[in-house]
């Protein structure tokens, strides 16, 4: 998702350096201008904004806070964006660390998967500084089409699990109810069309209803990613002292995906869980 985003920085004229673990997957950046760094430290050493977008919480300590990280490179005032999903509590940690040098982070975990950054309709959840939110505002609209300020640091990975709980379960349902309607020799195709325009639409059923129907489960969010991204809530819920049946359910059911050697594909390849004997 990190390709398309940056992209869109560059065709609204901004300088991009990048850097990236593997230096061929940000080939098509550096054909367009954006310079290559070896370092994120390097990558950051004359930037007003840093955007990072990377799989889990140790990626963007990495990242962050390592021997070569943005800590290392950035200058007083740099307003760090990370758009990856991560642990809160970690976040607000890594947060304060960035500030004892000056530094601002904003998480602003985002969702609509690949299609929303390919398109820049992404919706973006930002925690952080507000004045600092407000100066990158530009910057995140050229990505997203519904950006929110959800308040203090940590709060825009805690919306994104909200948001992870919804999609995750409505996956699940949606998985059921056309296994349901297929058992019952209805058509699956006429049942979302006739539903998804009234109270049981959702954007699973309308964009991953189909894919399931088809047989196509090439990704545009991995059921990997899914599952750390549940357990990020389910560790969080442990910490309010919560119990998510729903959600232990359909991460039970995702690791069971993933034991069929599933969880590289996308995220509706739990209806084929659901269809199995």
């Amino acid at each position: 998702m990190g390709l398309p985003m940056a992209s869109h920085l560059l065709n609204a004229g901004h300088e991009l350096a990048v850097h990236t673990r593997t230096k061929s997957k940000a080939g098509l950046l550096l054909d367009r201008g954006a310079t290559w760094q070896s370092s994120p430290a390097q990558a950051v050493g004359g930037a007003d904004v840093v955007f990072v977008n990377v799989p889990d919480t140790p990626d963007v300590q990495a990242v962050l806070l390592g021997e070569s990280g943005v800590i290392a490179g950035a200058r007083p005032g740099t307003i760090v964006i990370d758009h990856s999903t991560i642990s809160p509590a970690a976040t607000r940690e890594m947060a304060a660390q960035l500030a004892a040098k000056g530094i601002i982070l904003l998480d602003a975990p985002v969702s609509g998967g690949d299609v929303g950054a390919k398109n820049a309709t992404l919706s973006i959840m930002v925690g952080g500084d507000k004045t600092a939110f407000d100066r990158v505002l530009p910057l995140l609209q050229l990505l997203g089409k519904t950006i929110t300020y959800t308040g203090r640091s940590g709060n825009g990975q805690l919306t994104k699990l909200v948001n992870q709980i919804l999609v995750s379960v409505t996956n699940l349902a949606t998985s059921e109810a056309l296994n349901f309607a297929q058992q019952s020799g209805l058509d699956p195709a006429a049942t979302i069309q006739a539903l998804a325009g009234g109270a049981a639409g959702s954007w699973q059923l309308q964009n991953l209803g189909p894919r399931m129907l088809q047989g196509d489960f090439a990704p545009g969010f991995t059921i990997d990613l899914q599952q750390k991204d549940l357990r990020l809530v389910l560790e969080s819920a442990a910490e309010l002292g919560l119990s998510l049946r729903a959600v232990e359910l359909v991460q039970r059911l995702f690791a069971s995906a993933q034991s069929q050697g599933w969880g590289r594909e996308g995220t509706q390849s739990l209806f084929r869980t659901i269809t199995l004997p």
